[in-house]
C-alpha cells in the first residue's frame, strides 16, 4: 500500500502550507520593523550629510560618524536651514524641515514626465562658517552610487562624502575611504563664472592632490569606471544647483 506521505498531492500541499506560513512571518515582520527600518534611513542620511561638512568622530585615518544615539541632535544644531530648489536650474526656493527625506531618484522620474524637479539643500554652520550641502545620486560600475558635497559660498569644496551600493571590494568600493574623499577638500568647481564640476582623473599627476584649481582629483586604481560614473554624477547633480549657488555671493 502506497504510504499517504508519498503522494504529489502531499508534497505540494505541504510546499503550499509552507510558502503561506514563510510568506505570513515576512509580512509580519516587514510591518513590525519598518518603523525602525525609516528611522535607520533617516539616521544614516543625516550622518552623511554631517560627515561632508566635517561633522564626524573620525581619527587620522578611518571614517566615523556621529554615533545614532546623538545624531538627530548634531542634525538639528549644525544644520540651520533645509530649502527645496523648486526646478532643475532654478532659483525659487521653499523651506522644508524634511527635505533631507526628499527621493532623489523619484524626483529624477517625476523630472522626466515634464514636472518640476525638488532639489533638496542644506545649509548649515560649524565654527562661525556656512557651509551649503548638495545631495547627489549617479551609476557606478555595478549599481547606485551617491553622496554630499559641501560647499562654501565661494563654491569651494569643504568636504565630501560618497558610498556605492555594490561596487567591487578593494577598487571601486573604495570610493567611501579617508584617502579618495579627502581629496576633494578645496577643490575648486567654478572656473570664474563657468561651471566645471571635478573630474576624477586616470593618471592626473597629482599625487598629493596640492592642484585645487585643475577640477581633478586621482583616480583609484583599477576603477576607471566607478571613478567615471562619480564625475558623471558631480557634474550632473552640481550643475541643476549652480544658478541658485550663484546667488550667494549677489
Amino acid at each position: 500500500m502506497e504510504k499517504r506521505t508519498e503522494k504529489n498531492s502531499y508534497t505540494i500541499i505541504f510546499a503550499v502550507i509552507m510558502v503561506v506560513i514563510v510568506g505570513a512571518v515576512l509580512a509580519f515582520l516587514a510591518t513590525y520593523l519598518k518603523p525602525q527600518i525609516d528611522m535607520n534611513k533617516r539616521f544614516e542620511k543625516q550622518q552623511n550629510i554631517l560627515y561632508a561638512m566635517g561633522v564626524n568622530n573620525n581619527d587620522e585615518k578611518s571614517v566615523a560618524f556621529i554615533s545614532t544615539d546623538e545624531v538627530e541632535e548634531k542634525f538639528n544644531t549644525y544644520i540651520t536651514k533645509q530649502l527645496v530648489i523648486l526646478g532643475e536650474g532654478g532659483t525659487e526656493t521653499e523651506e522644508n524641515g524634511e527635505a533631507y527625506l526628499i527621493d532623489l531618484k523619484k524626483e529624477a522620474a517625476t523630472a522626466k514626465k515634464g514636472a518640476k524637479r525638488r532639489l533638496p539643500l542644506f545649509i548649515g554652520e560649524k565654527d562661525g562658517k556656512k557651509v551649503y550641502i548638495i545631495p547627489m545620486l549617479g551609476k557606478g560600475l555595478w549599481d547606485a552610487v551617491w553622496g554630499y558635497i559641501a560647499l562654501d559660498k565661494n563654491l569651494i569644496v569643504q568636504g565630501i562624502f560618497f558610498d556605492h551600493k555594490g561596487e567591487t571590494p578593494g577598487l571601486g568600493a573604495n570610493i567611501n575611504q579617508r584617502f579618495f574623499m579627502d581629496d576633494f577638500t578645496g577643490e575648486h568647481i567654478m572656473d570664474g563664472n563657468t561651471f566645471k564640476g571635478i573630474a576624477i582623473a586616470k593618471g592626473n599627476a597629482d599625487p598629493k592632490n596640492e592642484r585645487k584649481e585643475d577640477f581633478k582629483v586621482d583616480a583609484i586604481a583599477g576603477a576607471t569606471i566607478t571613478g567615471d560614473g562619480l564625475s558623471a554624477m558631480i557634474k550632473k547633480d552640481l550643475k541643476m544647483y549652480i544658478p541658485y549657488l550663484q546667488t550667494l555671493n549677489n
